[in-house]
């Protein structure tokens, strides 16, 4: 019975985002464009295709757009309109509604992903074969998750457009700060110190392990201490949430 709740849960959340033209513009459409224009801009400066060193940022940013910005959103939207509400009196489970809406957004994420490889495919050439590709994509998805914790908690105590707001100044600021807009040696000596404490820094280093090689250990670490701290934070907004 209860993951029958799901599936209908997750297709309901799904539909709800196709649905909402803004937050398909700025999670999906967004990013890809951002790669096809930061890549067409530095091709003509770069040694090797601009796509190498921008398909894992530009990647990690999409993924992170859609994980980021659409679950607590989606709850901000059910609690102002009361239907959040009757998801509780009719005794649907709460990790159901939670769990939904994290799943929903991964197949916008691959999506994102699939997009920026296709856009490097048009640009250029693609930087990494097909086994790489993969295994960046794998890493991205699954390291964006964590961060729905804190989107579910912005959207368990913000409006809608509230939530919108304050989930972009979280996202935008910790995109560039993390390299993943430029590179990240480019950056001003403080910005570039903050951003190496960032998770969202670590989550871009991952995937780029993926591509170079490289010490992994100290990624998954702050990847996995984000995941708790983002489902504590997330636990302790919805309940005391008003629905």
């Amino acid at each position: 019975m209860t993951a029958r709740i799901l599936r209908y849960e997750i297709r309901d959340e799904l539909l709800g985002i196709l649905r909402e033209p803004t937050a398909l513009f700025f999670s999906v459409l967004m990013p890809v464009g951002f790669f096809a224009l930061f890549t067409a801009m530095f091709s003509g400066q770069a040694t090797e295709s601009p796509s190498t060193a921008m398909i894992v940022p530009f990647g990690t940013f999409g993924a992170l757009a859609v994980v980021l910005m659409n679950p607590g959103i989606g709850l901000a939207d059910a609690r102002e309109r009361g239907w959040l509400r009757v998801k509780r009196v009719s005794g649907t489970p709460l990790w159901v509604t939670v769990v939904a809406k994290v799943l929903a957004a991964t197949p916008y994420a691959i999506a994102v992903l699939a997009a920026i490889a296709l856009a490097s495919v048009l640009i250029g050439s693609m930087p990494i074969d097909v086994g790489q590709l993969f295994r960046v994509i794998a890493v991205i998805v699954l390291g964006a998750v964590p961060f729905a914790g804190f989107s579910l908690a912005v959207g368990a105590k913000a409006g809608t457009n509230a939530s919108a707001a304050i989930l972009n100044a979280i996202l935008m600021p910790s995109a560039i700060a993390s390299g993943l807009w430029f590179p990240h040696d480019l950056l001003p000596g403080a910005i570039a110190r903050i951003g190496e404490f960032l998770p969202t820094y670590h989550l871009a280093r991952l995937a780029m392990v993926q591509v170079e090689g490289g010490p992994w250990m100290a990624h998954v670490a702050v990847l996995g201490a984000t995941a708790l701290i983002g489902t504590l934070v997330a636990a302790m907004a919805y309940r005391s949430a008003r629905p």
